[in-house]
């Protein structure tokens, strides 16, 4: 098991991604000076964008279906927790964008090869259910 979103897993049998590639931003409010250079000040943290670039091999490794199950997954429109092989909780995530590239056909028009890329975005960070929590029955 390479990584679990939801209810999927990235593994051999069902799809497995070759590059990950993460991007995190913070947000900084400019403020114009007269004479001098603008000022800027931190307003929180910004997007959490995680890609995912893959491949499936009908022949020898993944299936097709795995496509349709993420695509069902973004139809939801929901959140899933995003976690690593190696356990690292990285948050709540959903599915913002997929894209698929079919090449090198079968006689009958099934590919030989399925490449993905897939984006996700960070909804909640890990730990904020828990301190949400934490601070309502503390007070």
């Amino acid at each position: 098991m390479m990584m679990i979103f939801g209810v999927f897993v990235f593994s051999l049998p069902t799809a497995t991604y070759q590059k990950l590639q993460r991007q995190t931003n913070w947000r900084h409010a400019s403020s114009s000076r007269v004479g001098d250079m603008p000022d800027y000040q931190f307003v929180g943290r910004g997007e959490d964008v995680i890609t995912l670039d893959g491949s499936i091999l009908p022949e020898f490794m993944g299936t097709p279906l795995s496509l349709t199950t993420l695509r069902v997954m973004g139809d939801t429109g929901k959140s899933f927790p995003l976690i690593s092989g190696t356990g690292k909780i990285f948050g709540l995530y959903f599915l913002d964008d997929l894209e698929e590239t079919q090449t090198y056909f079968f006689p009958n028009g099934a590919a030989r090869k399925i490449e993905f890329r897939m984006t996700l975005k960070q909804k909640v960070k890990p730990g904020t259910l828990v301190n949400n929590v934490i601070s309502s029955v503390l007070g």
